[in-house]
């Protein structure tokens, strides 16, 4: 990884006014910002508390999208759900909306006060990569008809992961994408981009490489972000063209066109898999076990 260049934070252009109290120098192993002068966020940059404040003196709420189809919601949602109460955004309103083409089996889970869930049911499509890329015309649709009257920001997320640490107002950007615990190591060579001209999510390079499995900020950019990702996707279709990493493709090349203003670490999703890495000093999620044969096929 680079280092971060900026003499001061207030070179910064996040637009997110608690970043004044961030410490981009405090983590002289990882990169803290990146070349068009976003933050990268990583224990040790921030003061929680900090955070927390200004966010509930602006007002801010937010919307948790997950989806939970087939086997997936026995599998993995009442286990999501009870730890992002004990973890995700603690200090704020927070609605769940739970996508599932099983409603009736949805957990019936204790909420603190002001956090929500709403329970929405989609189609089920019989291959897991069609259910994955759909997504993204329901989040479209549901923010919409109703997260943009009820909540400032939105963050979507996969089923099968667990929150083991705070994931806090620290995250909230306008656009906001994650680092892919796998290949922030690695050199852009390696990044596994679409690399078939056909595709709308074609990239020769990019800056990172961006994990699917969480990204969110202010409604109207998550709403930009699946109504161009989901565009692609059909254009693609249409073509008899399907990206590699499917939906996660084409946010790669959604981000390289259109740079996120905030970056989470690897910490914000990490897969224990992988070892111990000296610069992950906190789990604040974790990838759950996977057992994709059973669970994509019926």
């Amino acid at each position: 990884m680079d280092k971060c260049t900026l003499e001061s934070v207030e070179m910064l252009t996040s637009g997110n006014s608690a970043d004044s109290s961030l410490d981009l120098w405090s983590r002289n192993d990882v990169q803290t910002c990146t070349s068009w002068k976003a933050p990268i966020i990583w224990e040790g940059m921030f003061t929680p508390s900090h955070y927390d404040q200004i966010h509930r003196n602006k007002g801010s709420s937010v919307a948790l999208t997950v989806f939970a189809v087939g086997r997936y919601l026995d599998a993995y949602l009442e286990t999501f759900l009870n730890s992002s109460e004990q973890h995700f955004m603690s200090s704020l309103p927070v609605t769940y909306y739970v996508f599932t083409d099983s409603p009736e089996l949805v957990p019936n889970i204790k909420l603190a006060p002001n956090r929500h869930l709403k329970v929405i049911e989609v189609e089920r499509h019989t291959r897991w990569q069609d259910i994955s890329m759909m997504r993204m015309k329901a989040i479209s649709d549901v923010i919409e008809s109703d997260i943009r009257h009820h909540a400032t920001h939105v963050f979507c997320f996969d089923v099968d992961q667990v929150f083991t640490g705070r994931f806090g107002p620290e995250a909230l950007g306008d656009s906001v994408a994650l680092l892919h615990a796998h290949y922030y190591h690695l050199p852009r060579m390696l990044f596994t981009y679409d690399h078939n001209p056909k595709s709308k999510a074609f990239m020769k390079t990019g800056d990172f490489y961006y994990h699917a499995a969480i990204f969110g900020g202010s409604w109207r950019s998550v709403k930009a972000l699946t109504e161009a990702c989901y565009r692609s996707i059909m254009a693609d279709k249409e073509n008899e063209v399907e990206a590699l990493w499917h939906d996660e493709s084409h946010l790669n090349k959604y981000f390289w066109l259109h740079k996120p203003s905030r970056v989470l670490s690897p910490e914000y999703c990490w897969d224990t898999s992988i070892g111990y890495r000296s610069d992950i000093q906190v789990y604040r999620l974790l990838w759950a076990p996977k057992d994709y044969y059973n669970l994509r096929t019926s």
